[in-house]
């Protein structure tokens, strides 16, 4: 039923573009923080082209007042999802005014209090419309303008150019202009304490970098090759980026990686990284991959689910094109491979095709990426470039399904665009040995494949030449493969390849070695310990917990050496020292308090969820009937973050074999909010049933 719904509503809003076309809005808002409300005054241009007996206007869970139309009071209509209009408009151009106020329920997100505050939006969807009254349907495209009244403390992000800032008391108001139509998820704001950096692309675009004081340090390696990649697609792609501007903006506890707002991105606080993090995991692909959507989404747009891979798969495809450009072809070959990997298998048990609005996400990103790495391969560079083109410009502000693209294909080229589809689109299955033979092309790929067929070699038969390739130039996923294959081998057999693989000096390969060495033999203790000195938090992370574990006599001078260490973002490195701390024993007695105050601080709602989560999976492996940890594991149940509300979930499932935590747990009820008790409650009555 709720799917019927969802295609009944879809269908409705298909009748209202047809008869109705709202051109621009502007939007007067008032954020408050300490109820978690917005206010405003919102002004709507539209014009009735046919007859039409009801117009709506997604809103969920909002107030509304005086509206009128054409500045005649009329009435109307609210459900609590709908605002619904009846008279008051006529054929021709049209003006909508009313005033509303909403508690948002999501797609607003309230994170953090005082100067950590920060406020920012989620809208893909058909969210948005829980804080701005708008328009769920993604065909529904208008220009957005924003005025945002907040606190002059902070800064306002919004989409488009800044035009203004009005001071008024003790607030700014940001006046944020866009020149062109879009739809309603792409709407955004962020809010918070952020210092910017601006450069100019090659074309002279802005681009704003924001970043929070305390990680102005990490802005560069953030940030790195930002320039280079918006450089790349704009010729690359051969369309000029769409938009006035463009921002970036890092928040905290980020429902996904990032999102592609029309002219302004924002993304995940993780991928916040200094230079030693960056080789770990950085922002390049994201960066990417969200950048070409404002091209590929925001400026054209899928008609429905159906089509999303015009989005998803392009985004992923142009992504890996940029990082070729950063990072070269054995890196975009490598990833093509991986992705063929995970598609090769995938396809076994996933029966849905590209052309599906029930398609996973790995059929829409990767297998979307896939295809269009085929199709180019196939028509050549020159006819797939200039097919994106001619696409992108016949399609501008407009919305599109699959046969739009294709149809550009065929008029310059006779490529059989239907076999394409048929195979590649309407088609569930992966043709592996096929993108195999496309991937050979490369020699590092070849290389790769071959070293992969030698698995099932007896080791003395291939060693001379493992050692070989060790010692050469070639790409560093064939030296890991190299170490994987040889997990098993006893050490003293290997030991002369893993010194040749400890010497290449590659972050990767050494990496593998610390994962491959579970138990350390004592004559390469010092070759393991110097892994330590590695730049790479990873690395650092799983030697040293590797070496506190089988080398005790060491413990308090590792921790001594490592002390001073935080690692990302997460605090990985922290919060493990704290634990290995806390389990050692006679080190630093008279701190072993502190350092648990530090452990069971980390687990409170101040931080982020990816903190907290850490260390009450420790806490709680040092002791699992630790009653500090509960109230905040109960607190995770109520987190918008449905990953870490599912942890907190599974864990108290876990716990609750133990009677004691169940007698805690349930006099802990009458101190909990309302939302916690119920859903504690819920799970107690879950486990009684049981």
């Amino acid at each position: 039923m709720k799917y019927f719904f969802l295609l009944m509503t879809l269908f409705s809003f298909a009748q209202q573009t047809k008869s109705v076309d709202f051109t621009s809005v502007i939007g007067k808002i008032e954020i408050n923080a300490l109820d978690k409300s917005v206010a405003g005054e919102v002004t709507y241009n539209f014009e009735i082209i046919n007859s039409i007996d009801t117009i709506k206007i997604d809103a969920q869970n909002m107030d509304f007042s005086n509206l009128k139309i054409n500045n005649i009071q009329v009435k109307f209509s609210n459900n609590r999802k709908q605002i619904l209009l009846f008279d008051g408009y006529k054929y021709g151009k049209n003006q909508l005014t009313f005033n509303y106020f909403v508690r948002p329920k999501q797609a607003m997100y309230f994170v953090g209090k005082g100067e950590q505050l920060q406020i920012w939006t989620q809208g893909q969807g058909k969210y948005t419309s829980n804080w701005f009254p708008s328009f769920d349907d993604p065909n529904e495209k208008l220009i957005f303008n924003l005025d945002i009244k907040f606190n002059n403390r902070f800064q306002v992000v919004s989409n488009g150019k800044l035009e203004n800032k009005i001071a008024s008391q003790d607030n700014f108001i940001w006046n944020y202009r866009m020149k062109k139509p879009m739809s309603s998820y792409l709407i955004m704001l962020a809010i918070g304490k952020f210092e910017i950096k601006q450069e100019k692309s090659q074309s002279g675009k802005s681009l704003f970098y924001y970043i929070e004081k305390e990680d102005y340090s990490k802005l560069e390696p953030t940030y790195r090759y930002s320039k280079t990649i918006f450089d790349f697609l704009e010729k690359e792609i051969g369309v000029k980026y769409p938009w006035e501007v463009y921002k970036q903006v890092p928040v905290r506890d980020f429902l996904y990686a990032g999102m592609e707002n029309t002219s302004a991105t924002v993304f995940s606080r993780d991928f916040v990284v200094d230079s030693v993090g960056f080789k770990d995991k950085n922002y390049v692909n994201v960066n990417a991959h969200e950048l070409a959507h404002q091209w590929f989404g925001d400026l054209i747009t899928a008609q429905s689910g159906k089509h999303h891979w015009l989005q998803e798969g392009f985004a992923t495809y142009y992504a890996s094109l940029a990082e070729r450009e950063v990072f070269g072809d054995d890196y975009f070959f490598k990833k093509l491979f991986d992705t063929a990997l995970q598609l090769k298998s995938a396809s076994k048990t996933d029966t849905n095709p590209i052309l599906s609005d029930k398609a996973s996400s790995l059929t829409y990103y990767q297998k979307g990426a896939w295809v269009l790495f085929v199709l180019r391969e196939e028509v050549g560079s020159k006819i797939f470039q200039k097919a994106v083109k001619n696409y992108l410009k016949k399609y501008s502000f407009k919305n599109v399904i699959t046969d739009d693209f294709l149809n550009e294909i065929q008029k310059i080229s006779t490529y059989d665009c239907d076999s394409f589809s048929n195979k590649w689109l309407e088609n569930s299955n992966f043709d592996y040995e096929y993108a195999i033979q496309l991937l050979s092309k490369n020699k590092s790929i070849q290389l790769l494949l071959d070293t992969k067929k030698m698995k099932a070699i007896p080791f003395n038969d291939k060693r001379d030449l493992f050692e070989k390739i060790m010692v050469s130039d070639v790409y560093f996923p064939i030296k890991e493969e190299i170490i994987y294959q040889c997990e098993k081998v006893p050490f003293e057999e290997k030991q002369q390849l893993i010194k040749l693989a400890l010497a290449t000096n590659e972050i990767n390969v050494r990496q593998a070695i610390a994962n491959t060495t579970p138990k350390v033999p004592l004559d390469f203790k010092t070759d393991f310990e110097s892994l330590l000195s590695d730049t790479s938090y990873i690395t650092k992370e799983i030697v040293l917990s590797t070496f506190w574990s089988q080398f005790p006599e060491d413990q308090k001078r590792i921790l001594d050496n490592s002390k001073q260490w935080i690692g990302f973002n997460d605090k990985n490195l922290r919060i493990l020292w704290l634990t290995l701390a806390l389990g050692t024993k006679e080190y630093q007695m008279a701190d072993k308090a502190k350092f648990y105050d530090e452990l069971l601080k980390y687990c409170n709602p101040e931080f982020e969820t990816s903190i907290r989560q850490n260390a009450m999976e420790n806490l709680l492996f040092i002791n699992d009937k630790d009653q500090n940890v509960l109230p905040n594991l109960v607190n995770s149940l109520i987190s918008y973050k449905w990953q870490f509300s599912k942890f907190g979930k599974d864990k108290l499932r876990l716990i609750l074999k133990n009677p004691n935590t169940r007698n805690y747990l349930e006099k802990l009820l009458p101190n909990l909010s309302n939302e916690e008790n119920v859903l504690l409650t819920k799970i107690l009555n879950e486990k009684m049933a049981n």
